[in-house]
């Protein structure tokens, strides 16, 4: 054993990185004096705090994390330092020999293949174990950590909740309980995040969903698989109906493909066989494999084929509402926002070399049209690149990966939309643009790409016949600017806190008469909204008028037709809209009013703009 200064790291100067750290450790050692059994596994720093993996003799109690989070503000004052020391494998196993996990992250750390927390090494020289000790307490960690341990600030603190989680995310390992902490500099910055976090929660998609009857999962089917309630598909065929009327407008053609392939198909794609824990099991059908299609991509690429191309027909825009099916693990599931099924707003683009950036420009410029119109303002691009020290997960060579990165941000920068680099992130066969928007609660989605692809037209023979008779491979741009129906719906839900605008609206009208005397006339306006194509509905049951009313508020409906005996006789209509009462107005009047906002897709009413949910 070595005691050694603690070592530097691409986080050393992010104080409140080192403080998050730090207060991991101490929530283990909180844990270890109230579980003296318990088996510990990871605690990493994360955005907003920490979290920490325990296997327990028994699942934790509210009344244990109050008690929990009392001891860790108490250690926090009680003061103390980290000591980091270096150790031998031999030595590291004797400090940790009642700890199986620990045991099995020190074996991956002297393999080369991991570090403290299971992750892979990226540092070229030799592994290193090392712990931090702080009283009694030494965990295997490579730092950094604060000096003094009461440099945090106790009143920044506040564990979180509790939730299941596979050790090393491996559903077939045992079920820890990962306990999450916030921990900020200020008692005002954990304030204002618990406020937004609030409102997050008064704006969870599942929530609402399941308040408007948008969607459901059934067990019967299958985890993943949501089942599209009446209201919930309003809004996806609204969207979807925009959609292909703008592409339209924008020069492209629309294709449909099968839902399933052979494996021959992934095989020339790539896919096969390094992505196949990705794809749900192959179907024999006559003693070929198939499977469920998992992107589109493979199958565009065989209707361009279908037919010889010249240069005087490119670019070419081919788009597909494509349903596809990934197997994702059980703890990724999350609502509609990760699923197992799911339809995308895809098309590809199939154009010379010379038309690459001026389509991409293009591309981005319907993401800015859809945004706007959304009243989505808050986002940024992220441009995912390879990694050049670790290229064995990219294909093609060094320079088509050159060329298509430099056409990929010389399109970005002329964008002039706000981006940063992820190195390493790109597709196996290209870079690309992901879109990330923010929601008012502050989520962020990745909600859509724009990949510029150099390498698949060679692995499928994509050319085009040019001017001068040769042929030449077309170069080709994935795009989804409306992402997957499912993930966009449900970030709109809680973009909007299901306050949809008029013209995504589930139900639009709700008419209320306030006896059956105003029945007849009820219905007859329903009928002539519902002729011309409004989304409308009749309260006919018994209720009192402020109950009807209440009702249709709690149901979200952005207009309510309030109509008493004034209005039969009159011809008019109450409006109360979500501004609030507006008085009557005659009907023709309401009618003119409501076809304009939804000619114009207006936001007017809609949640984004509005504080807060209704409670």
């Amino acid at each position: 054993m070595t005691d050694v200064a603690q070592p530097d790291a691409p986080s050393a100067s992010d104080v409140l990185y080192r403080q998050r750290h730090s207060a991991a450790h101490l929530l283990a050692e909180a844990v270890l004096e109230e579980f003296p059994t318990a088996r510990i596994g990871i605690g990493p720093p994360i955005d907003n705090g920490f979290y920490y993996d325990f296997e327990l003799p028994r699942g934790l109690t509210p009344e244990d994390l109050e008690r929990l989070g009392a001891r860790v503000k108490a250690l926090i004052r009680e003061g103390g330092t980290f000591e980091y020391k270096t150790l031998e494998p031999d030595e590291a196993r004797s400090d940790f020999a009642d700890q199986p996990y620990k045991l099995e992250l020190i074996d991956g750390i002297v393999a080369g293949a991991g570090n403290e927390y299971g992750d892979g090494t990226a540092a070229a020289e030799a592994p290193v174990i090392s712990t931090y000790r702080h009283g009694k307490f030494e965990d295997l960690c490579r730092g950094p950590h604060v000096t003094e341990v009461d440099s945090i600030n106790p009143d920044a603190f506040q564990l979180s909740h509790v939730a299941g989680a596979y050790w090393r995310g491996d559903e077939h390992r045992p079920m820890l309980q990962r306990v999450y902490a916030l921990l900020f500099s200020t008692p005002e910055e954990l304030a204002d995040h618990l406020l937004r976090a609030e409102e997050a929660r008064r704006r969870d998609h599942r929530r609402i969903g399941e308040e408007m009857d948008l969607f459901s999962f059934s067990a019967e089917i299958g985890r993943g698989l949501p089942l599209w309630l009446p209201k919930g598909t309003v809004i996806r065929d609204e969207l979807e109906g925009w959609a292909k009327q703008v592409e339209r407008e924008w020069g492209y053609q629309r294709i449909t493909t099968p839902h399933l392939s052979r494996a021959e198909l992934y095989r020339i794609s790539g896919h096969l066989p390094y992505y196949e824990d990705d794809l749900y099991a192959p179907i024999d059908i006559e003693g070929d494999e198939y499977y469920l299609k998992p992107m589109n991509c493979p199958h565009h690429h065989m209707v361009f084929k279908a037919r010889p191309h010249s240069y005087r027909e490119l670019p070419l825009r081919y788009a597909e509402y494509g349903t596809v099916y990934r197997y994702e693990r059980s703890g990724q599931l999350f609502g509609l926002m990760r699923t197992r099924g799911f339809t995308q707003n895809d098309a590809h683009i199939y154009c010379t070399m010379d038309q690459a950036k001026d389509e991409f420009v293009k591309v981005m410029q319907l993401h800015d049209l859809y945004y706007r119109a959304l009243g989505i303002d808050d986002f940024h691009m992220v441009l995912a690149v390879r990694d050049p020290d670790n290229t064995k997960k990219y294909h093609g060579d060094a320079a088509m990966w050159d060329l298509a990165e430099r056409i990929t941000r010389e399109a970005m920068d002329e964008s002039g939309i706000h981006y940063v680099t992820d190195v390493g992130g790109a597709a196996h066969y290209g870079p690309k643009a992901d879109f990330i928007i923010r929601s008012v609660s502050g989520r962020e989605f990745a909600a859509s790409t724009n990949q510029l692809d150099l390498y698949m037209p060679g692995r499928f023979d994509l050319t085009y016949t040019a001017a001068d008779g040769t042929d030449q491979p077309v170069a080709i741009l994935h795009r989804a600017p409306l992402g997957s129906s499912e993930r966009f719906v449900s970030y709109l839900i809680e973009h909007f806190a299901g306050l949809f605008p008029v013209w995504l609206a589930p139900e639009q009208v709700r008419i209320v008469p306030i006896t059956e005397h105003q029945q007849e006339y009820a219905e007859r306006l329903a009928a002539e909204l519902f002729a011309e194509g409004y989304r409308v509905e009749v309260d006919r049951s018994d209720n009192r008028m402020q109950a009807k009313i209440r009702a249709a508020v709690t149901d979200r409906v952005p207009f309510i037709l309030v109509i008493g005996r004034k209005e039969l006789e009159a011809g008019t209509v109450a409006v109360r809209s979500r501004a609030g009462d507006e008085g009557a107005v005659p009907f023709a009047e309401f009618k003119s009013r409501l076809a304009e906002l939804v000619r114009t897709k207006s936001l007017e009413g809609a949640g984004h703009l509005l504080p807060s949910p209704p409670a």
